[in-house]
């Protein structure tokens, strides 16, 4: 889906193509509105009673257009986050390091700090590199990455991969999609990007959509959305989903609802009309 463009329909200058302050005073309004609703979603997200991340753990994204982003900066926590814990970064330049065959950490380190607008900013978040990926998708303008202690607590045991193998209620399957994607456990970084590329790709030829969450073995999800509200209801019914999943285990484990009734639900018009007006 294409983003907001230059009026002149150019892109958006790269290193040593234009001022940072020109680039600035350029996407002055385009640059605050998304940097004010990334903020407002964040600190949702990192709002203590949710028990969706503690510390500095969780990052999120949002894409101001084709090119530039935004993503929390590296060690900066989403629990009561203010603007100055995002960078705008240039999403071509970190795509460009999903290309390379070997990188060394350092390498991507100093990869990921030359990608950023603002030379004398933080430096972005380690996983920018999967943000990158994501934002890039069809639909996709924000990206909310959390570590539930309850989705965790699923993701980390021995049957995870049984566990996530299906849904389990309509309203799961409204807001979650067709099927939940498990991403085995990959080191953080361009590793784990890379295992997602390839989960996403091999989700879209299996299902003919791609996928709005993504489970991160022994790690945390990830909730793709067109909106805020989309990436925190999204985040909210995985919560409650996996909350309901492990309460199936007290009275012999989930029964998953079968891909035609799954199918159903998806594709019905009032359905759709819900999940747009919750999402919104």
């Amino acid at each position: 889906m294409p983003r907001a463009s230059r009026p002149d329909g150019g892109g958006w200058a790269g290193p040593g193509e234009g001022s940072l302050r020109e680039w600035k005073t350029t996407v002055n309004e385009a640059y605050r509105g998304v940097l004010e609703q990334l903020v407002a979603m964040s600190a949702r997200l990192g709002e203590p009673e949710r028990d969706l991340v503690i510390l500095g753990e969780g990052n999120t994204s949002a894409a101001v257009d084709d090119d530039i982003f935004l993503i929390k900066a590296s060690g900066r926590s989403l629990v009561g986050c203010g603007p100055e814990a995002f960078v705008a970064v240039r999403r071509p330049a970190v795509m460009e390091l999903l290309q390379r065959e070997t990188a060394t950490d350092e390498e991507i380190k100093a990869g990921l700090r030359a990608a950023a607008v603002d030379p004398e900013a933080a430096p972005p978040s380690i996983e920018a590199t999967f943000h990158a990926l994501l934002l890039g998708l069809e639909g996709v303008r924000f990206v909310g990455h959390t570590h539930p202690t309850v989705v965790n607590a699923l993701l980390c045991s021995r049957d995870a991969e049984e566990l996530f193998a299906g849904s389990l209620f309509p309203d799961q399957i409204v807001l979650c999609g067709v099927a939940p994607l498990l991403v085995p456990y990959t080191d953080p970084g361009l590793p784990l990007a890379r295992a997602i590329r390839e989960g996403v790709e091999e989700y879209h030829a299996r299902h003919g959509v791609l996928p709005k969450v993504i489970f991160l073995r022994n790690h945390g999800l990830i909730a793709l959305g067109a909106t805020p509200g989309e990436v925190e209801s999204i985040t909210a019914m995985c919560v409650k989903s996996c909350r309901v999943l492990a309460g199936t285990m007290a009275f012999g484990g989930p029964r998953f609802m079968s891909p035609e009734n799954v199918a159903r639900i998806y594709s019905r018009p009032d359905e759709a009309l819900r999940r747009k007006l919750i999402t919104k």
